[in-house]
């Protein structure tokens, strides 16, 4: 994808007449592709009815959440947010739509801001993490910031009252809640000498 951290697998899928196989998630492919190894501490499922939005949720870094994400009914507009303070991408969104046909594996790595949309009646997706859910390390910014102008659907949006809630990206740099770009590659950096070693 255009933001350095971000990467969207495309699996092979073999339908016949008893439905679809896939290979979902290949370790060697996967560290070939990122230079270091996926390290499940947590797998989460969410369906969402559509017009749900998600996000933007992010996490301290250290040692931050990668994710990586697939669609596993229905359909999804996923968004991936670069709020890196320091980065050459900072401010800037990457979209890609997530099915339950492509069946595409989107890697999100540390430090960055990720958010999806449902776009069918109902989605269902799931997505591992690198690190467990910790209330005092994960944060968000408001989907609907006017600055990022996302591009969600013309639909009703639905919202939790935590992401309604959530500052814009303005505000939450101003209070200090944005990763650093230097320390996100410094931990991607540690990540690959670890994984080489």
């Amino acid at each position: 994808m255009s933001i350095d951290g971000v990467w969207l697998f495309t699996p092979l899928v073999r339908p016949d007449d008893r439905g679809v196989f896939l290979e979902s998630f290949k370790a060697d492919q996967f560290e070939a592709t990122v230079g270091h190894s996926f390290d499940l501490r947590q797998m989460n499922i969410s369906v969402s009815r559509g017009g749900t939005v998600r996000g933007v949720h992010f996490a301290d870094v250290p040692p931050s959440q990668a994710k990586y994400i697939q669609c596993f009914s229905g359909r999804i507009l996923d968004i991936v947010v670069d709020i890196r303070v320091g980065s050459p991408t900072y401010g800037r969104f990457d979209a890609v739509e997530l099915d339950d046909q492509s069946r595409g594996g989107l890697y999100v790595s540390e430090g960055l801001g990720h958010a999806f949309c449902a776009l069918s009646d109902t989605a269902t997706i799931g997505y591992v993490c690198s690190a467990p859910y910790s209330p005092g390390r994960e944060h968000g910014i408001h989907p609907l910031d006017p600055d990022l102008a996302l591009p969600w659907p013309d639909s009703d949006i639905v919202l939790s009252p935590k992401d309604a809630g959530a500052p814009t990206l303005a505000e939450a740099r101003e209070q200090g809640l944005l990763p650093l770009y230097e320390d996100c590659v410094a931990f991607r950096n540690d990540l690959r000498a670890s994984f080489q070693n």
